[in-house]
């Protein structure tokens, strides 16, 4: 069996060897004659999947203790409703920072919950840029500031200097949805009060959830939920007050054990740095041919959107890279063209057979 390159941005491409690891173990985990994912969330086995699970992301991401880690099912939009009614009063402020379509996403779910404040938004710009930090209109008093770190349609991330001090927010917590570029490079936890990401694009497979929650926030009262909306609970329950998806979970652990040992987040960072120059090159360099409208200082690293000159190729184009082994290409319907997911599971020889493919293509085509 040959495997292609598969550059979707979610369920995303998983490494090769955690997925031989994960067929192995199908039928019998660690000699138990049964499946991990047929045996119970409360027993010993699936305890110690769980717990080394959270114990390798904790050293992965480097997140202090005084940060608590839960595994859940529900999604990054689930994460956006249960946002506004753990950690904000009812018809209280929260303010967003809208760099794509996914921010919009967070404001629709919170907005039955909170008074939302669009703090700043490239809107205006076409999503192509992050604003400003020294132009964002914070609310006083607000229950949280929320960004989406990395826009997986748009293709604008969130860069080091992006992001604003701790004078600008002063005891607001900063929230923000990583689903696509967490455990990507080194991130100073402590600036942040919650982390949030759907596992399916760096960690693992779709299905389970990281939401890492800075434990003074779980005092605050939030608003009447029910015991299944309660953070707190969840908590107490060591993510497990409902059956958790223990398959997905096992299958985090996998790849958080795969990233640790391919040198961690350091490692991760140079990796992409070095396959999204090689997707940025072609696209610059291509005389026009190409282009990836983003404002270079915020692209994304994880997710390259790009449009040929002329979209009567657009057709051609994914024939011919399916035929080279090259998937999942065909951009976002919100935003068209193309896009290139790139996470950490994609190989450098992946990229580097997109981009001669990219190449080749406009000496054929151009």
């Amino acid at each position: 069996m040959s495997r292609v390159h598969n550059f979707a941005a979610g369920p995303a491409t998983l490494p090769e060897s955690v997925l031989r690891q994960a067929q192995e173990e199908m039928l019998d985990w660690h000699g138990v004659g049964a499946s991990i994912v047929e045996l119970s969330h409360r027993g010993p086995e699936f305890i110690q999947v769980a717990t080394e699970a959270e114990a390798d992301l904790r050293k992965l991401m480097s997140i202090p203790d005084d940060y608590a880690v839960l595994f859940l099912g529900g999604g990054a939009t689930t994460v956006q409703a249960l946002l506004p009614l753990n950690f904000a009063s009812a018809g209280q402020t929260a303010d967003y920072v809208l760099s794509g379509h996914w921010g919009k996403t967070a404001v629709k779910q919170a907005k039955p919950y909170v008074s939302v404040n669009i703090a700043a938004s490239s809107e205006a710009e076409g999503f192509r840029t992050v604003p400003a930090a020294n132009t964002w209109q914070l609310s006083k008093d607000a229950a949280y500031v929320h960004v989406t770190a990395n826009e997986t349609i748009h293709g604008v991330e969130f860069r080091e200097g992006h992001y604003p001090t701790r004078e600008q927010l002063g005891d607001v917590p900063l929230v923000a949805d990583f689903s696509s570029s967490i455990a990507s490079e080194p991130l100073d936890i402590s600036k942040f009060g919650v982390i949030y990401a759907g596992a399916q694009k760096n960690l693992g497979p779709v299905g389970i959830t990281v939401v890492i929650i800075r434990r003074d926030l779980f005092e605050r009262a939030g608003q009447p939920r029910a015991d299944i909306l309660d953070y707190r609970s969840h908590l107490k329950g060591e993510s497990m007050l409902n059956t958790p998806p223990s398959w997905n979970w096992y299958l985090l652990g996998l790849t958080v054990k795969w990233m640790l040992a391919e040198g961690g987040v350091e490692e991760f960072a140079r990796r992409s740095a070095r396959k999204s120059g090689l997707l940025y090159d072609v696209i610059d360099n291509s005389g026009g041919f190409y282009r990836n409208e983003v404002d270079k200082a915020a692209r994304s690293r994880m997710n390259v959107p790009f449009f040929l000159h002329d979209e009567a190729l657009d057709k051609p184009f994914l024939k011919e890279a399916e035929a080279a082994g090259l998937i999942s290409l065909k951009g976002h319907r919100a935003l068209g063209g193309m896009r290139a997911s790139i996470y950490n599971a994609m190989s450098e020889a992946g990229v580097q057979a997109l981009a001669d493919f990219m190449r080749d293509f406009r000496q054929r085509h151009g």
